[in-house]
């Protein structure tokens, strides 16, 4: 298949007939061939007047800081992106080269984390994976052991937190992309890391893949048959997770004990997998996951087991197994609460005010400040709804939030005066209808 803009426009028919319109295209933008190709020919796009122009573009650079030219490379995207009139961001991650996973796998879990953050409802987040990219990654997948979702290679579309993951350009060999980029005269970034036969992948394209072509030229679209047909597969065990999910809770940070004790160990594994993509968060490895079962699952009831691994963690609190990013802030920072929303630190989320709600804080006393501070113990206050004033270390017991979260709740005080206790309580002299809501967004679980 050869590439053009008009190719791309015939693919993203396709996929919105699977993730529905875009909101936004945001485009994982390194400054290589593949994404510079994808992100000129969208551009492209854009100017014939059709519908197109109307979807904004965001590029976005994620610097993972193993390169010691990937500030500049930032820059030399950031100018691309400046001459077509497309938005630009620059992200830096930390690489969690500790994982187990190797430097190709962590890599990649830290730069689609980076990238699942800034995703909003309905965008579609583009990748410029090609049919030998495909076929490396069926190759590697296999070698490693992995199972109907690693056969199945690279997914065309699939929901990714708020938005989806799409990759339009997955039948287009990537001869076929240099011949767009030479003939539109575009210059890339050469990223010398991958010339460098250490890393699995590079091995397989610059040693393995030459021998195969010898024997079977089309060897890549051969893979990518395979790869559609394990792909059905997986979607199956992902559609059967689904009903698992929606069978056990209305959540996918907290799995119920008992619901999950009556699966089979196959469908646990599964839908622990599932609710961890829908958070967000990175899947396991086998090893990890078995701990996972053996020693948080099958715990004992008054036990509250930790199993943690780069980009998520699982604990347990009597009959609850809870998802988690893998840290949290130790305690909430004092900071004043203004009406833009403030961050609580890593793995809580922001805390904000939204005016005009039906019932929520006086005016009066969001316009003499409020404060946001840690719990340091003994406070009490009188809820709304109660009879009469309370100690807050009774309420969270009765409420039954879980323990390693009682003290990074975020208490809000008007002076010295608690006024609500995050979004669960507020005290009941401080509320007027209408008032403002307290908001906690991104908050993990509680219950």
């Amino acid at each position: 298949m050869t590439f053009s803009p008009a190719i791309l426009a015939t693919q993203f028919a396709k996929l919105e007939e699977v993730a529905g319109k875009p909101a936004r295209y945001v485009i994982a933008f390194s400054g290589g061939l593949d994404s510079t190709a994808l992100l000129h020919a969208l551009q492209n796009l854009r100017h014939d007047g059709n519908d197109f122009a109307a979807v904004p573009i965001l590029a976005i650079y994620v610097d993972h800081g193993m390169q010691a030219e990937s500030a500049g490379w930032s820059d030399r995207c950031a100018a691309f992106a400046a001459k077509h009139e497309i938005e630009f961001r620059s992200l830096r991650v930390e690489v969690q080269s500790e994982s187990g996973k190797g430097p190709e796998a962590s890599a990649r879990e830290a730069r689609y984390a980076a990238l699942h953050a800034e995703l909003r409802g309905g965008d579609w987040l583009l990748s410029a994976h090609h049919r030998e990219d495909q076929a490396e990654t069926l190759l590697l997948n296999l070698i490693r052991g992995s199972g109907p979702a690693g056969v199945a290679g690279i997914a065309a579309a699939r929901q990714f937190g708020p938005g989806w993951l799409i990759r339009p350009l997955l039948d287009v060999d990537q001869a076929a992309i240099l011949d767009y980029a030479s003939a539109a005269g575009l210059t890339w970034i050469e990223d010398p890391s991958n010339a460098d036969r250490a890393l699995d992948r590079n091995f397989l394209r610059h040693e393995v893949f030459p021998r195969f072509r010898l024997r079977w030229p089309d060897i890549a679209a051969r893979l990518q048959r395979s790869a559609s047909h394990a792909g059905e597969a997986s979607q199956l065990l992902s559609e059967f997770a689904q009903i698992d999910l929606r069978t056990l809770t209305a959540r996918s940070s907290r799995l119920p004990i008992d619901g999950l004790s009556e699966l089979s160990p196959a469908r646990q594994r599964n839908v622990i997998r599932y609710a961890l993509r829908d958070l967000g968060l990175s899947t396991p490895t086998a090893m990890q996951l078995e701990r996972v079962i053996n020693e948080v699952i099958l715990a004992r009831v008054d036990a509250q087991p930790l199993v943690s691994w780069p980009g998520a963690s699982v604990r347990r609190y009597r009959n609850g197994l809870y998802l988690l990013p893998e840290n949290l802030a130790e305690a909430i920072e004092t900071a004043p609460l203004l009406s833009k929303e403030v961050a609580l630190g890593e793995g809580l989320g922001v805390l904000k005010l939204v005016a005009d709600a039906e019932i929520g804080v006086s005016q009066e006393l969001v316009d003499s400040g409020l404060t946001i501070r840690p719990r340091k113990g003994g406070e009490e206050f009188h809820p709304k709804g109660q009879s009469h004033t309370r100690k807050l270390k009774k309420l969270l017991q009765e409420e039954g939030v879980v323990p390693w979260m009682r003290d990074r709740l975020p208490l809000v005080y008007s002076g010295e005066r608690l006024i609500a206790v995050a979004d669960l309580w507020m005290a009941d002299d401080a509320v007027t209808r209408p008032g403002f809501a307290l908001r906690w967004i991104g908050r993990p679980a509680l219950h």
